[in-house]
Order: C-alpha cells, then sequence, then structure tokens
C-alpha cells in the first residue's frame, strides 16, 4: 500500500498518432474514476490532437470568430476557447489531489511552473502575469504571447485536463478565436522564437523538469 510519500509509480503515456479530443476526454475521465475508485497510477499523457477547438466552462460564443474554421467541441475543464492541434505538445495530467494538497490553486502554480523550468531548457524565458493563467514569453517583436495554456478539471480531487505548450503549430488557426479570452496579446511558439526543438526532445526536458515541481512541496507564493 502506498503511504502517500515520493516517489510513486506516475505512469507517462506517449501517443505517437493524432488522438481525437472526445476520445481523449474519454479516456482522461475512465482514468480519474479508476484513480479514485481502483488506487489506479497516477498518469502523464503527451500527445497531440488535430487542428480543433475547445470551449472550456467559461466559454463566451462571441469569441469564436470563424466558427466554421475547425472542429468545436465543448469541453469541461475551466477557461474559455482554445485550439489544439499537430506541433503543439499536450499534457494531460491526472494526478490525485489527496496526495499533493487540496489546493487547486497551487495545481495550476505547478503545471506553469513545469512549463517554465521546460522551456528553460530551450534557454526561453517563461514568466506568469498576474490575471493571466499561462505562460508568456517576449516575442520576437518585443511584445508578450503567450506560449503554454493551461486550463484544469477536478473531480472527486482528481486533475485532469493539463497544459498545451507550443512547439511549432499551425498558429494562424489561433485566429479563428479570442485565445483564453485574452485578445491584447498575441500567441506564439519555439519555432517562431527561432528554436529549432523536436517535439521528442521537448518531451525530454517535460520528463527531466516533472520530478522537481510536483515532488516539492507547494511554492504557489514564490
Amino acid at each position: 500500500m502506498n503511504d502517500g510519500s515520493w516517489p510513486r509509480a506516475i505512469e507517462w503515456r506517449h501517443s505517437d498518432a493524432l488522438v481525437p479530443y472526445d476520445a481523449a476526454v474519454a479516456a482522461m475521465e475512465a482514468r480519474a474514476a479508476a484513480i479514485r475508485d481502483q488506487g489506479a497510477p497516477e498518469l502523464v499523457w503527451l500527445l497531440e490532437h488535430p487542428p480543433l477547438y475547445t470551449a472550456g466552462t467559461s466559454a463566451d460564443a462571441a469569441e469564436l470568430l470563424d466558427p466554421q474554421a475547425l472542429p468545436v467541441f465543448k469541453s469541461g475543464r475551466g477557461g474559455r476557447f482554445t485550439y489544439h492541434g499537430p506541433g503543439q505538445r499536450v499534457a494531460y495530467v491526472l494526478l490525485d489531489l489527496d496526495r499533493h494538497g487540496h489546493d487547486v490553486r497551487c495545481h495550476v502554480w505547478r503545471l506553469e511552473e513545469w512549463m517554465i523550468r521546460a522551456l528553460a531548457r530551450f534557454n526561453v524565458r517563461g514568466e506568469r502575469r498576474d490575471g493571466r493563467i499561462g505562460v508568456w514569453v517576449a516575442g520576437r517583436d518585443g511584445g508578450e504571447a503567450k506560449i503554454a495554456a493551461i486550463g484544469v478539471r477536478i473531480r472527486r480531487w482528481i486533475t485532469y485536463h493539463g497544459v498545451a505548450l507550443n512547439v511549432d503549430p499551425d498558429l494562424s488557426h489561433f485566429r479563428g478565436i479570442v485565445p483564453c479570452g485574452i485578445a491584447d496579446y498575441g500567441v506564439t511558439s519555439l519555432a517562431a522564437l527561432g528554436i529549432t526543438a523536436t517535439m521528442a526532445e521537448v518531451d525530454i526536458a517535460l520528463r527531466a523538469t516533472f520530478d522537481d515541481v510536483f515532488a516539492a512541496a507547494p511554492a504557489c507564493n514564490s
């Protein structure tokens, strides 16, 4: 029986083929229930989706600027509209907050910190911004741009959904929505910043930085 100490067995799953969004949500919901009810291992699932938009629980229909551009899926995660597609590393993080502290804000902080530390491996400085969930960088034009979006859902203290890091997606697809309800700032990617990184290299960075963030005591006020 696991006493809650670290390290624990967390399964890492990697999907090479594009995963349909509705299939991913169904799989996450089944795994979240299994973690809670059957003691299944926690899970980090790395994948890419086909091009699509998702509408979070706070989505405003007016922020879907081009409803015909791509399929739109309603999502139980928090947040508003976002884009998923090839070239974007989606990481779904299914953790038991009974073991990580009953603090959703700290969970979001940790997801941001994870992205910040992974980006640092590519000499990219990711930052937080008050009132804007996600990770932001200075664009090549000097303005701020979002490079990683975060949206989570918690059910019976099991987290799912997670983060989406722009590696080299088609950024033009973001023009069909107001990403995360923020119209005053752009969206960028590692490739747009001039960073050549394969998805495999990004995955290595994500694996290398995960434990340092999630095994440590929450530092949400740092």
